[in-house]
C-alpha cells in the first residue's frame, strides 16, 4: 500500500486541525532549528484565538495517512516597490522522521500557489545561516537570497524584542 500526502488549509475552527496545529508548533520549537525551548505557555494559552483575528493568515497541513507530518504558516504582506501583495512564509515544519520525502516541497508549493492566486508578486521567507538543509529546500523551490543590487550585499532579517512597559 502507497502512502498518500494530502495537504489542506488550515482551519482553526477544526479541533483536528488545531490538535496538528499545535503539534506541529511545540515539535518545530523544540527543535534547534526552532529554538529548542518548546512554546511558552502564553503561547500554548493564546496562539489559536489569536491566529484566528489574524487578518491574511494563510496555512496548510500535510497529512501522511492521516497523521499530520506537516505545517505551513504564511502571512499576506505588500511590497512597496512592486506595488503589490507579497506572501510571507513565516514557518515551515517537517515533522523529523518525514523529511527528505518532499513534504516540503508540496507545502511550498501550496504556497505559491496561494500567493498567485492572491495576485502576490512573490513569496518571502527566513531562514537560520546554518540550516543548509532547509536553504538547499528553499533552493530547490526556487528562492534566492534577497538583494536588490548584488553589489550592495543581500538582505539581513533582524530584530528588536518590545518587552512591555511597566507603568
Amino acid at each position: 500500500m502507497h502512502s498518500r500526502l494530502v495537504i489542506s488549509a488550515v482551519d482553526l475552527d477544526d479541533p483536528a486541525h488545531v490538535e496538528a496545529f499545535l503539534d506541529l508548533l511545540e515539535h518545530y520549537a523544540r527543535d534547534p532549528m526552532g529554538g529548542g525551548d518548546g512554546l511558552s505557555d502564553y503561547a500554548k494559552l493564546h496562539l489559536v484565538g489569536t491566529m484566528r483575528q489574524v487578518p491574511g493568515y494563510h496555512g496548510a497541513l500535510a497529512w501522511l495517512d492521516g497523521q499530520a507530518v506537516g505545517l505551513i504558516d504564511c502571512f499576506a504582506g505588500f511590497s512597496t516597490f512592486a506595488a503589490m501583495p507579497l506572501l510571507n512564509v513565516h514557518d515551515l515544519i517537517v515533522r523529523a522522521g518525514h523529511r527528505g520525502c518532499g513534504i516540503g516541497q508540496a507545502l511550498l508549493a501550496w504556497a505559491e500557489a496561494r500567493a498567485r492566486a492572491l495576485g502576490c508578486c512573490k513569496l518571502t521567507l527566513e531562514v537560520l545561516s546554518s540550516n543548509a538543509r532547509a536553504m538547499a529546500s528553499y533552493r530547490q523551490a526556487g528562492f534566492a537570497p534577497y538583494t536588490l543590487d548584488p553589489a550592495a550585499g543581500h538582505a539581513l532579517l533582524m530584530q528588536k524584542h518590545l518587552p512591555e512597559e511597566t507603568a
